[in-house]
């Protein structure tokens, strides 16, 4: 008799249970969402903060690295402090965003690998080499940053990343340390429909796909 496997059983529930998210889910998370530059006037709670990071960190890693780290800017005064970053016409949808995300991350993520990675510990290779750290520290936080997006969708928020601002700045206000570096802004909250624009066009599978 083969041994119980507690992981494996619960996996085989979840595909058992529910093997695709149906059209209304992926049309709020994909096919009909949109970035919104206005806001509701309608505050985000905290628990609802907890909740997102919740969904959002099971995201897959590298070596389930989770160098990704998120600071919500939620008061007047905080948000105030990042907007000598932003390139001026990302100003307005700031100000009156109710949470403004800066995702970040941890130049020094290594450090947790014994916990997160436990199989085996990995933390050595990143220690004796800057470079990799720094560029698996992004590449992954880019990732995370994406979750966070997709999270936010889910729990019915609405999101708008931003990457024009100066992260120097944002850094120099937020993470003196110098231990934490910016990735992206995002805005986060209700968006307002009024006022959205015609959507933005993708391009079809045969212009960015193939199949070898």
């Amino acid at each position: 008799m083969s041994k119980s496997n507690p992981q494996a059983e619960a996996v085989a529930n979840l595909k058992n249970r529910i093997q695709r998210l149906d059209n209304d889910g992926l049309d709020l998370i994909f096919r009909e969402a949109r970035s919104f530059k206005k806001w509701q006037n309608r505050e985000v709670e905290s628990s609802v903060l907890h909740e997102l990071y919740d969904i959002m960190k099971w995201g897959p890693t590298s070596q389930n690295s989770n160098p990704g780290r998120i600071v919500f800017l939620r008061s007047e005064d905080a948000k105030d402090r990042a907007i000598p970053a932003l390139h001026e016409g990302n100003i307005p949808k700031v100000k009156t965003s109710p949470v403004l995300a800066i995702i970040a991350y941890d130049k020094q993520f290594f450090e947790y690998l014994p916990q997160l990675f436990p199989a085996k510990d990995t933390s050595p290779l990143y220690r004796a080499n800057p470079a990799k750290a720094e560029s698996t520290a992004f590449r992954n936080s880019s990732l995370q940053g994406a979750y966070f997006m997709l999270a936010a969708r889910a729990l019915g928020l609405d999101v708008n990343g931003i990457s024009g601002f100066h992260n120097e700045i944002i850094d120099s206000e937020f993470f003196s340390d110098g231990r934490y570096k910016s990735n992206f802004l995002c805005c986060l909250g209700y968006g307002e429909i009024e006022g959205l624009h015609p959507r933005g066009p993708r391009l079809d599978f045969e212009e960015a796909c193939e199949i070898l």
